[in-house]
């Protein structure tokens, strides 16, 4: 009897203290588990037992075993970890021609949530001619095209390059949108194709074979996530303030934590365990729990957050953590005891401003754009840094009745400079390491140009907690809102849509062929060029654009761009050069001869995408079935006809059978003289009442054998 009562004692013992070692990781009096799932707080199932909405779990007891899905975000989540602030959730994939059916593109927003996509996934296409997209803000920032053998459907072990290609996703991806397309017309082009998201890990232990995807309707994916300590209960930063901390918080993307940062991720401190989120959540790791933690004859004796092997009261190893927490806290007690509370109050507030400037600055990419200062591809002439309180009194601190313009790659407001000035200030949205890069490379890019056709960049702001650029205030809006937004009191004549057309080529060959570096805009469309007060063209937006070196033919780069005005060659190779731009360009020209859109939802199945209809109409001398009705009444056909031949020059599919800008200028500026010349003397040329046009140059381009579909 007397020895069962001991087994118990040190059993329970035993359970004690193992439970000591194993804190829960839910919230206290909150369920801890939906069927094999852990649910660690700030998640949570049921009132009270998450820190947020963004964070709640519904736990479906219908499924065998109990499933549980994030209801923020109505995905399925497969585990939640502490330790690497990652998500694992079920994502649906998109596919079309399987079996029949098609599964509409899938549409993930995380903008405003506490989660972001991770780079451990990859975007991956299976099928034969299968150009899948992957696009945020309706930009394409991604895609890949696997190759195949248009003789083969996909076989069964397929890899990568052959019927499967994979592409990396951009840092802090937020937004996810999935369309699958081909580049043939062919029937090889209409089999089965999937495009979807996954965890790469998972992928690559998984995945033997491309059939497997015919069984499943969704694959793993990571998401990140963090806290904003300014939205969610996050009471232990505050409340273990000034105490020994057995976890720390850091602000995401900077050095060192900040009591003025928002977003932060917690973990626990070495020698602790648990969860950091939690009021004493973090325990002690009794490591003298492991057999031969310490040689004999030495005993182990533990202590918080560290231990130490001893002999006769000498301590032969001791945790450096801990003797630097005592050196810290007498350093900061003989401190507090000897400055005033007011002065130091008054010094401390001053020191923390100016940290968390320099902290912007530098987090802001102030280090990058110093060294791009140093070494001279800045021009510190031009390029103004502006103070943060400069532009907040410039835009009312901006007030939502100063919004210009709302855009991928942030919000513009109009301001008011001291000196009187209109200017458009830029705000980035959310940072990024990702967009942080494209930011810099803007004004990297636009201190190199001077030119009256493109958007002059005055400065920048980088001590706020988002950057600011600031650029000359363009008046009338973009040339896509005239062409697109039925803007009825005011409507562009051919006059004013031939001259557009110059100055942007104008531009982009001044881009190519006259800047100090040779610059591949890569995002040319009618929203990236803005008219002033005279509607005279100013092309904008720089973000992903590239300076080249004088011998360089091309940059290799992720696919990056809008749906609609992408170079398919672009697609294939990844390899972008000056004609990618031309392509884009001649995109425009099509919008500027028919005022419609590159990817309008409207056009039937049958007429394809604009490009392809164009192409077909000029081929077949149908010119007048899609030109804008209101330039036949105000152009000589000659003029449009010729207008349509430079576009369709420009949109061949063979890249190096395209004009280069300066010989697409040279050709628009003698299409404007036979123009003006027929405004001075109408007589002398025939009514437009018919348009009709003999191609004698097809080559290569679009057309129904060889051409892209949407």
């Amino acid at each position: 009897m007397i020895m069962q009562l001991v087994l118990l004692a040190i059993l329970l013992m035993w359970s004690i203290k193992a439970s000591a070692r194993s804190p829960s990781l839910a919230k206290p009096n909150c369920q801890a588990f939906c069927g094999e799932i852990s649910i660690p707080f700030p998640f949570g199932i049921g009132p009270g037992c998450y820190s947020h909405e963004w964070f709640e779990i519904v736990c479906n007891g219908t499924f065998s075993p109990p499933k549980s899905f994030a209801k923020s975000i109505n995905l399925e989540v497969l585990n939640i970890s502490i330790e690497n602030n990652g998500i694992h959730v079920n994502l649906p994939i998109t596919s079309s021609g399987c079996n029949g059916a098609t599964t509409s593109s899938v549409h993930i927003n995380l903008e405003s949530s506490p989660f972001a996509f991770s780079q451990r996934t990859k975007f991956t296409a299976i099928g034969c001619d299968n150009l899948a997209l992957l696009s945020e803000n309706s930009t394409v920032i991604g895609g890949c095209m696997p190759l195949c053998d248009q003789n083969e459907k996909v076989s069964a072990d397929g890899y990568l390059g052959v019927n499967c290609c994979q592409a990396t996703i951009p840092s802090d991806l937020r937004e996810y949108n999935a369309s699958i397309g081909g580049m043939n017309n062919n029937e090889g082009s209409k089999g089965c194709k999937y495009a979807f998201l996954v965890d790469q890990q998972w992928f690559a232990a998984n995945f033997a074979h491309l059939q497997a995807v015919n069984k499943m309707e969704s694959v793993p994916v990571v998401l990140e996530w963090w806290l904003d300590r300014w939205t969610f209960d996050l009471p232990l930063l505050e409340k273990s303030q000034g105490q020994q901390q057995n976890f720390n918080c850091p602000m995401l993307n900077a050095a060192s934590s900040s009591n003025n940062s928002s977003k932060v991720q917690c973990y626990c401190n070495k020698g602790f365990e648990g969860n950091p989120y939690l009021l004493e959540g973090c325990q002690d790791i009794d490591e003298c729990d492991v057999p031969g933690a310490c040689p004999k004859p030495t005993i182990c004796q533990n202590a918080i957050g560290s231990w130490g092997c001893h002999r006769h009261g000498h301590v032969f190893r001791k945790s450096p953590v801990a003797v630097g927490l005592t050196g810290v806290g007498t350093s900061f007690a003989l401190l507090f005891c000897i400055i005033g509370l007011g002065w130091l109050y008054k010094v401390e507030k001053k020191r923390k401003n100016f940290k968390l400037k320099e902290q912007f600055f530098k987090r802001n990419g102030g280090l990058l754009l110093q060294q791009q200062l140093c070494s001279g591809e800045v021009n510190v002439n031009t390029t103004k840094l502006f103070r943060s309180s400069e532009l907040e009194k410039a835009t009312d601190h901006f007030s939502v009745h100063r919004k210009a313009g709302q855009g991928g790659q942030g919000t513009v407001y109009k301001g008011m400079l001291a000196d009187g000035r209109i200017v458009a200030v830029k705000k980035s949205g959310l940072v990024s390491e990702g967009k942080l890069e494209k930011f810099i490379n803007e004004v990297v890019i636009l201190s190199q140009i001077n030119h009256r056709n493109v958007v002059r960049l005055l400065g920048c702001c980088l001590e706020t907690e988002v950057p600011l650029l600031v650029y000359e205030f363009i008046h009338n809006g973009t040339l896509s809102q005239y062409l697109h937004d039925q803007l009825e009191e005011f409507l562009l004549t051919w006059d004013m849509r031939l001259r557009i057309a110059i100055e942007v080529a104008e531009a982009l060959s001044y881009l190519h062929s006259a800047a100090s570096l040779p610059i591949y805009h890569r995002d040319i469309k009618s929203s990236n060029i803005l008219l002033d007060d005279k509607y005279r063209a100013k092309v904008a937006d720089f973000g992903i654009s590239k300076s080249v070196a004088i011998d360089q033919t091309h940059v290799t780069t992720q696919v990056q761009g809008t749906f609609g005005y992408l170079d398919p060659e672009y697609f294939q190779s990844s390899q972008f050069t000056e004609k990618s731009d031309v392509y884009s360009y001649g995109v425009v020209l099509v919008e500027l001869l028919t005022r419609q859109k590159p990817n309008s939802s409207t056009r039937s199945e049958e007429d394809g995408s604009l490009i392809l209809y164009f192409m077909l109409c000029l081929e077949e001398n149908r010119l007048r079935d899609i030109i804008d009705a209101e330039l036949v009444l105000q152009a000589q056909k000659e003029v449009i006809v010729a207008v349509a031949k430079v576009a369709y020059k420009c949109l061949n599919i063979n890249r190096k059978k395209r004009p280069t800008m300066k010989e697409v200028t040279k050709e628009l500026e003698d299409i404007q003289i036979l123009q003006n010349d027929f405004n001075a003397n109408p007589q002398n040329y025939e009514d437009a009442e018919h348009l009709r046009c003999d191609l004698s140059e097809k080559g290569d381009a679009l057309s129904p054998s060889n051409s892209i579909t949407r």
